[in-house]
Order: C-alpha cells, then sequence, then structure tokens
C-alpha cells in the first residue's frame, strides 16, 4: 500500500508555476486577439463612420439660410443653432399626416407588435422545452425553418387574407368579428408583424428557457406548482436577459419598417417611415428638415437600446449557445 510523505518538501517554484499557467495562457490569447494596431484602426474607422452622422445631426440645429450657403463643419466658427427645423418638420404635413401624428403612429404600432410575438412565442417557447408531446422536435425544426420564408412572398397572401375579411367567427371567437371592421386600426400591421417575428421568437426563447436547470422545475413540481405557476414565477423573471435582447430586435425592426406598414396599414395609420418618405419630395432642397425628421424618427429607439442594453449581450449569448 502506497504512503504519502506529508513532510516531504513541495517543490513550490512547480506549484506556482502550474498555477501562472492558466492565467499566462490567458494573457497569450488577450496580446493574440487585440493589438494597439487594431484598436487604432477601429478608432479610426468610428470616427469616419461616424462624422456624416455627427454633420446630419448639426446640421438639423442650424438655420435654413445657414444651412443652404455654408457647410456644417462652419458651426465650429460661426456657432448659430435654432429648433425650429423640429417645429417645423413635426408640423409638416404627408400624403395624409404630419410628422407628429405619423410618430405616434409609429409608437401604436411597435410597441404591441413587439409585445405581441413575445408574449405568444414565450408560451410557445416553455411548451418546446419542458412540456414533452408527441412530435415536439419535428414542430420546432419546422416552426424554426419559418425563417428562411421571404417576407415578400407572404405579403401578397396576407393582403389577400385580410381583404377578404378573416371573419373569426370560424373558429367560434368572438361572432361575426371581420378585420374589415377596423381598417382604420392597426390590428393588420400588428398581426402581420407578430406572424413574421414569431419563427425567431420561439427559437431564441427556447434555447435560453430551455437551458435553465432541470432541478429547479422539478422542485417547483414537487411544491406542487402547475405549468401556469413555473411559467409566470420561474420561467418569466429568468428569461427576462433573452426576452429583452429580441424586444430590442423587434422594436427596431418594427420601427424602422417600411414595406409591412406600407401594404397593411391604412392611411390614417401609416408610421413615421411613410410620412418621412413622402415628406422627401415636398421639403425640396430645405433638406434640413429632413435632417430633423430623421434624428426625431432614431430617439426612440436609441432610448429603448440603451435602456435594454444590459440584458442584451446575455441574452443573445444564451440564444447563440444551445439549440
Amino acid at each position: 500500500m502506497a504512503t504519502i510523505d506529508v513532510d516531504a518538501p513541495v517543490d513550490t517554484r512547480a506549484a506556482r508555476t502550474v498555477g501562472r499557467a492558466p492565467r499566462r495562457e490567458e494573457r497569450d490569447a488577450r496580446r493574440k486577439l487585440t493589438s494597439r494596431g487594431a484598436t487604432l484602426a477601429a478608432v479610426i474607422i468610428a470616427i469616419f463612420w461616424t462624422i456624416p452622422t455627427f454633420g446630419l445631426f448639426v446640421t438639423s440645429f442650424r438655420p435654413g439660410a445657414d444651412s443652404n450657403t455654408t457647410g456644417w463643419w462652419t458651426v465650429f466658427v460661426n456657432p448659430a443653432f435654432t429648433l425650429q427645423n423640429y417645429f417645423d418638420a413635426l408640423t409638416s404635413g404627408g400624403t395624409a399626416l404630419t410628422l407628429g401624428e405619423s410618430f405616434l403612429n409609429s409608437l401604436a404600432i411597435a410597441i404591441p407588435a413587439t409585445l405581441i410575438p413575445i408574449s405568444i412565442a414565450a408560451l410557445a417557447a416553455y411548451a418546446f422545452a419542458w412540456i414533452p408531446f408527441k412530435g415536439r422536435g419535428v414542430l420546432f425544426v419546422f416552426v424554426f425553418a419559418l425563417q428562411i420564408v421571404p417576407i415578400q412572398m407572404a405579403l401578397v397572401p396576407l393582403l389577400s387574407l385580410f381583404s377578404r375579411g378573416l371573419t373569426i367567427a370560424g373558429v367560434g371567437i368572438f361572432p361575426g368579428f371581420s378585420l374589415r371592421d377596423v381598417d382604420h386600426s392597426f390590428a393588420t400591421v400588428w398581426i402581420a408583424h407578430a406572424i413574421f417575428a414569431m419563427p425567431l421568437a420561439i427559437f431564441l426563447l427556447h434555447n435560453f428557457i430551455a437551458e435553465i436547470p432541470n432541478e429547479l422545475i422539478e422542485a417547483a413540481r414537487v411544491d406542487g406548482a402547475g405549468h401556469g405557476q413555473i411559467f409566470f414565477r420561474m420561467i418569466i423573471p429568468l428569461a427576462m436577459p433573452a426576452i429583452a435582447s429580441f424586444a430590442i430586435f423587434q422594436f427596431l425592426w418594427v420601427w424602422n419598417d417600411l414595406l409591412v406598414a406600407t401594404i397593411f396599414a391604412p392611411s390614417a395609420s401609416l408610421p413615421l417611415t411613410q410620412t418621412l418618405n413622402s415628406l422627401s419630395g415636398t421639403w425640396g432642397d430645405r433638406w434640413y428638415l429632413q435632417s430633423a425628421g430623421t434624428f426625431i424618427s432614431i430617439v426612440v429607439p436609441l432610448l429603448v437600446f440603451f435602456a435594454l442594453q444590459r440584458f442584451f449581450v446575455r441574452g443573445l449569448l444564451a440564444g447563440a449557445t444551445k439549440g
């Protein structure tokens, strides 16, 4: 039987070498992945990339006469700023709406079109992850494969469906209700955006929810919790990083959308992108108003991104590590 001599001298140098090895590997990896040259190049690219946007931002605050006669960089020599450009842009009318009215329409479209697919996709993702049923794997692959269907292919069938009414009485919900009764609302745009967002939402949320330790779910079931309690009290709080990261994507997609809103939204519900597009010809050479309108359109996405950015990376990594 082998014995261990506890009084034997310990090679401290070797121990220090072993303990130092991971740190040395980390430093080597960091040195290979980063360098001063790459950092300097990234900074230069970022500066050149930002200069046009900064010039557009400065132009949005300059008086129209100055913008038409001098370049935006002259503001450093002769500074002159005004908020009149933003007032004129918000009160300018397009084909049917002012920019301010279409701004409110964009909020009315983007917020429900973000919450609706997330709510449905979270339930579906939980079912795919923790409720065993026959054909679960095949159905999940089918849902994920729907992402390869181009949106343009679904626009005409959806438009035909909406134009015919999509009567829900056939399934026993709200008898007699038809989307033709709400042609001046946002219902068709909400439904279209929710349909297009569902496959990716289910995929990302499923990958996050499936990583939740099985012990937590089993402990909740032992305590008598049903699927509803597990979903609302455990899954939703734990999956908040993935939900927030997809909410950023979906909100930005819907807010910047022009195609879906142009096809499905009635004239009284057109979003900001459509009104800006129609005003680009009306404003003519008053392009300083277009600069102001552009920054009106990006202020809300910036606020949403900065408010949820702490969840962004965590949600993306969780959705990309398992599937």
